[in-house]
């Protein structure tokens, strides 16, 4: 199938059959048990549409189809869509994919029951593909997350990120006023993962990467400031420590501010929105390069009516 084209082999079994265990697999594919259209292979080919896999597997390593996103409401807030792409607005406390406490109710599965019930996805006609997430924030950040409705989609805007090919803003609120009004911060980031936090520190480190973040304030008002903000890396928590890190963290972020400066504030979470995200493309994207130069914008950010109102 078209949804199956350009993977390896092996991860392509590990997907269609999920109980085989990968040893089990490796064994199968040196004694000829797994074949590719005919021929003995060793899982590293790359699947072309049109391929014919022979699986002599043991009928104990098949089970009858679970479809856990079932179990996750359809309701899914969208901020574009076509028949290749999904973006959705996440809304703060969703968390993007199943975590270590094993929630059922994430993004993704909203996503995939939203298009089971439109029609669009069907796992009984998939091989291995489901519909995945290119792009993932934080349980208590909103905004804008990419899905792929197809594989080819998903290798085209996996790419693109990799090679930043795609602008994302944000907003945020901080508390008091960045000065200068507009810069370009550099710092290098440390992650302790221990505690899941970040440290970013004035001068190069061992082991620091660097951050840069280009922010603008856009009003001030009461001691906060709306701040619009450009990632120019990519780094874990970039936008809630490079902000402390220069005195004006996050109205709701406990992590990164203190608990006296959120006291009185009213928020429980993060005031932090991926809320626009444009197609730079500069290279060929194939099936999606029709969305070259396309900008998608939340208009509704939660706390930006708010801090306007107070």
């Amino acid at each position: 199938m078209e949804n199956d084209s350009g993977q390896r082999l092996d991860k392509f079994i590990a997907k269609a059959v999920p109980s085989l265990p990968r040893s089990q697999l490796y064994k199968y594919l040196r004694i000829k048990r797994i074949k590719r259209n005919g021929k003995r292979c060793d899982g590293a080919e790359k699947l072309v549409t049109g391929d014919v896999l022979e699986l002599y597997l043991n009928d104990s390593w098949f089970s009858e189809p679970e479809y856990p996103f079932l179990a996750a409401p359809s309701a899914v807030q969208i901020a574009y869509e076509d028949e290749n792409i999904l973006l959705a607005d996440k809304q703060p406390g969703l968390v993007v994919h199943e975590d270590d406490a094993g929630e059922q109710d994430t993004l993704i599965h909203r996503i995939q029951h939203y298009l089971y019930e439109k029609g669009e996805y069907d796992p009984a006609l998939e091989n291995s593909f489901a519909p995945a997430l290119c792009n993932r924030i934080d349980r208590n950040t909103g905004g804008i997350v990419m899905a792929a409705k197809n594989f080819e989609s998903l290798q085209i805007l996996s790419e693109k990120i990799k090679q930043r090919e795609i602008d994302k803003r944000y907003l945020c609120l901080v508390h008091g006023t960045p000065s200068p009004p507009s810069a370009t911060l550099k710092g290098w980031h440390v992650k302790d993962a221990a505690t899941n936090t970040v440290r970013i520190h004035p001068k190069p480190v061992e082991g620091a990467k660097t951050a840069l973040t280009r922010y603008t304030v856009l009003e001030s008002r009461g001691g906060q400031s709306l701040v619009e903000v450009e990632l120019l890396t990519g780094r874990t928590h970039q936008i809630r420590a490079h902000m402390a890190s220069i005195g004006h963290p996050l109205v709701g972020d406990t992590k990164y501010g203190t608990n006296r400066q959120n006291k009185d504030t009213g928020y429980r979470y993060q005031a932090l929105y991926s809320y626009q995200l444009r197609f730079a493309f500069s290279t060929d994207a194939g099936r999606l390069q029709y969305l070259k130069g396309k900008t998608v914008q939340v208009e509704d950010v939660p706390f930006v009516a708010r801090f306007r109102n107070e």
